[in-house]
């Protein structure tokens, strides 16, 4: 066995729209758990994805937003990726659900990407791949 990321963990301002977001992309996501702990921090968690692995998401007080989140200059995570069977299909349903588009995509022979944000302000990669061999979904010319 190789080793894998088996989730993520982020804090997010609306627990709802995440999983509104991510059920968008991917809809054979499954919520796993969904625990409110009422009067406790986080007031409420959730497991979304796969039985092999999920996205962690805890509710917290969006007042706690970092006053400067400029991406790709501070401490702190840019963007998840999620792997997609078909991305045109779910760039199609994340347009007709109001979602923004990010950065520019890239359509290349092995593989294609899209970027988009949640409501919440976190932006997603969302890469289909035209390969199975490695040499070719990994080049970096």
């Amino acid at each position: 066995m190789s080793t894998y990321l088996e989730h993520a963990n982020m804090s997010v301002p609306d627990v709802d729209e995440a999983i509104h977001f991510l059920m968008t992309v991917a809809p054979e996501f499954k919520v796993r758990k969904d625990v409110s702990t009422e009067g406790e921090d986080p007031p409420r968690w959730v497991h979304i994805g796969t039985d092999e692995s999920y996205i962690a998401l805890q509710g917290v007080d969006p007042r706690h937003r970092p006053a400067n989140q400029n991406k790709y200059v501070n401490f702190g995570v840019n963007h998840l990726a999620l792997v997609v069977p078909n991305l045109d299909e779910v760039v199609a349903r994340l347009v007709s659900k109001g979602y923004q588009p990010g950065m520019a995509g890239e359509d290349r022979p092995f593989r294609k990407r899209a970027y988009f944000f949640d409501r919440s302000g976190f932006e997603w990669e969302l890469i289909e791949y035209r390969s199975d061999n490695p040499d070719e979904r990994n080049t970096y010319d």
